[in-house]
């Protein structure tokens, strides 16, 4: 069967101990059976390990920073495109989807898709309003607080009790059991991801997560739950193992329904002890442990790049339970022209 051809650029190659999607994205891509994929990589550090992987992407570009601005970011992925003609862009950083989502018509004009959430999707599971989205599509959501001063902290005791959690607005978390731990996480988070910083209630139990994909109409296409084996001091998944759990799966279905998500997402739940499950967090766009999610049946970036292109899809069905993934590390040998190159001229 002859397979389309599309130029795809994808972010987040950065597969370090805490990785980006864009290595298992660019792996399911590869894997497609409907598409012959010529990938483009984007880099924001010329030294993320995705540039150098043989035979992964065909072409690497580096791209500024969205903190530089939305519209220097999108004025490099035009000049990128006037290159390399890009059908489809996943971007894979929560940081930088706000540029990618305020600027889909911009990009639609010049012949480039995208599938992500609207706006107000974007906005309203962002950490510090996830309190108050759970009460209007009625999930459970630990109790929460927005702090932008390390003073808000010994104000805390008459609504939250140690340990809880100390947050940042876009990465990060700690528990912290005093408000000595809680004073040094805050400073911490809010040098490197602003404020506010989220307080949020600790609920006791495992940490259970679903990868899914939502097309836009409050269909779920895909969508497989994950139980973390081994997590890093980061917090991030080493290894996982695909579970049977019909209660998580309702509530995926549940809450792209009521919302009518659109794109890739990740739902962050612990399930206690005794069987309820709390949304701590959601991520809107595909997981680092997105590969998982194809290795049990279901190719969800293929699936994502066939919802850009309009192309018809029919939800998946099924997924295999009790598969593991585990990462690993691997040392590369490269030329030092290559992250010369890299440097000098910002493509590769």
């Amino acid at each position: 069967m002859n397979k389309n051809k599309l130029t795809i650029a994808v972010s987040g190659l950065n597969a370090t101990d805490n990785p980006g999607p864009g290595v298992p994205v660019i792996r399911a891509l590869k894997e497609s059976k409907d598409f012959d994929c010529k990938i483009i990589g984007l880099a924001y550090e010329n030294l993320e390990p995705g540039i150098y992987m043989h035979n992964l992407a065909d072409k690497i570009y580096q791209v500024p920073y969205p903190s530089t601005g939305s519209d220097n970011l999108i004025q490099r992925i035009e000049y990128i495109h006037e290159r390399e003609k890009i059908d489809v862009i996943i971007p894979n950083f929560d940081a930088e989807l706000y540029a990618f989502i305020t600027s889909e018509k911009r990009l639609k004009e010049k012949g480039i898709s995208v599938f992500l959430p609207t706006l107000e999707q974007f906005e309203e599971r962002h950490k510090a309003n996830l309190y108050e989205y759970g009460k209007k599509y009625d999930v459970l959501v630990p109790r929460s607080k927005n702090i932008t001063s390390t003073n808000d902290i010994f104000t805390l005791e008459k609504e939250f009790s140690y340990p809880f959690l100390v947050k940042g607005k876009f990465y990060d978390a700690h528990v912290a059991f005093n408000a000595e731990q809680a004073v040094m996480y805050f400073n911490k988070i809010a040098s490197k991801w602003g404020v506010p910083i989220i307080i949020q209630e600790f609920i006791r139990g495992t940490e259970v997560n679903v990868i899914a994909l939502g097309d836009g109409k409050g269909n779920t296409i895909g969508a497989v739950p994950m139980r973390k084996l081994y997590i890093t001091d980061k917090g991030k998944a080493w290894s996982g193992i695909s579970i049977d759990d019909e209660e998580l799966l309702k509530i995926t279905h549940h809450i792209i329904e009521k919302t009518k998500w659109r794109g890739g997402m990740e739902l962050e739940m612990i399930k206690t002890n005794d069987n309820k499950y709390y949304l701590v967090e959601i991520n809107p766009r595909i997981p680092a442990w997105v590969y998982l999610a194809v290795g049990v049946g279901q190719n969800l970036p293929e699936a994502l790049v066939k919802l850009a292109m309009n192309i018809p899809i029919e939800p998946f069905k099924s997924y295999d339970v009790g598969k593991m993934f585990i990462r690993y590390s691997w040392d590369m040998i490269v030329p030092i022209e290559q992250f010369q190159s890299l440097s000098s001229l910002g493509e590769l």
